[in-house]
């Protein structure tokens, strides 16, 4: 037991988890040498004492046909003098019985049985930490995949969930968000996810945690650039100004952890065009139209500025659309007046100074 302890304590497995495994154990060895169908044996670790005790139970027999299952009444009375014809006999197996070949198999069985523990343990301890960061160190670099090591457990940072310009060496620290974990096992995580950058807020914004600033929507071009919608149920607080935190300390922590990516960081409001208005920056919009009912604005602006309402390969307006959840077109000022008549500041619905 003693010994089993020991290997138990350099695998972290509990006592309870270890004298299920020597039974099991025990029991593997008797069908082996006995039979499967055999069924009066029981074994018992006894962890605090320190035993392993194996018992058969045979039956009390004038004449023995099994000799497994039965006992000659002859043999049984020297042991227990009053024992009768159908009397159970219980016998103890010593554990060095089973040879050399059968303890052999038994450290095989041993072996297989603390790996399921351990891999249990292991999807255990992710499952609690579904939809947390995690780090550990970079052990394997691979074309589609980087493998993680934390707590004893090979984590996935596959390809799709990396952010674009990340550079990997191996033994760097690494965190991630953890995403899946199945049998296996196999636990993937994610520094892609809208999931990983809300935490990060959350991490470093201790009011996000306390409830009083609400991150509202996430819309994120990993490595590249995110806009993020917060509200404040306190007046007194201000929600960018809060996640930005004194001199731009909190918003840089997270910048640096994305590796440069910019995040704007959006006052959430429930009129729809101060929401977009705020939403399209660092463009700023001359006037816009809103159907709220099909939630689509058409946002106007200078000619100039359209390329950036737009932003490289659309970005800045796709991130716009899926934060406020408008499907949002951009015209150029001189197109829309060509197309509809002169319009000015104060026509349509116009949000200057939003």
């Amino acid at each position: 037991i003693e010994a089993f302890s020991d290997l138990a304590k350099d695998r972290g497995l509990d006592r309870t988890s270890l004298g299920t495994i020597i039974e099991d154990l025990f029991m593997s060895l008797i069908h082996k040498k006995y039979g499967l169908e055999r069924e009066n044996f029981s074994v018992i670790a006894n962890m605090e004492k320190g035993e392993i005790e194996i018992y058969q139970e045979k039956v009390v027999v004038n004449e023995v046909n099994d000799h497994v299952e039965e006992i000659c009444i002859d043999d049984a009375r020297k042991v227990e003098k009053d024992l009768e014809v159908g009397d159970p006999f219980i016998e103890i197996i010593n554990p060095e019985d089973f040879g050399r070949r059968l303890i052999n198999t038994g450290k095989q069985f041993l072996a297989h049985a603390i790996k399921n523990i351990e891999k249990q343990s292991i999807i255990d301890y992710f499952e609690e930490r579904l939809g947390t960061i995690v780090t550990g160190h970079v052990n394997q670099i691979q074309r589609d995949n980087v493998f993680i090591t934390c707590e004893n457990a090979e984590l996935v940072l596959p390809k799709p969930e990396q952010i674009s310009n990340d550079r990997y060496r191996r033994g760097e620290s690494v965190r991630g968000l953890v995403t899946s974990v199945s049998n296996g096992p196999e636990i993937i995580i994610s520094r892609s996810s809208n999931d990983f950058l809300l935490k990060l807020f959350e991490m470093e914004v201790p009011e996000i945690e306390d409830e009083i600033i609400e991150v509202r929507a996430i819309s994120r071009a990993p490595g590249e650039r995110s806009k993020v919608v917060v509200y404040s149920s306190d007046v007194r607080v201000d929600a960018v100004g809060a996640c930005v935190g004194m001199r731009g300390s909190r918003i840089q922590s997270i910048v640096r952890e994305l590796n440069g990516e910019k995040i704007d960081i959006i006052n959430f409001s429930d009129q729809p065009e101060i929401l977009l208005t705020r939403s399209i920056a660092p463009a700023k919009p001359i006037n816009l139209l809103l159907d709220e009912e099909n939630s689509y604005a058409l946002i106007v602006f200078d000619d100039e500025d359209i390329a950036v309402a737009i932003g490289r390969n659309g970005q800045n307006i796709e991130l716009a659309s899926d934060v406020t959840g408008y499907t949002i077109d951009s015209i150029k000022l001189s197109d829309y007046n060509a197309q509809n008549g002169t319009i000015d500041s104060n026509s349509l619905a116009s949000v200057n100074g939003f």
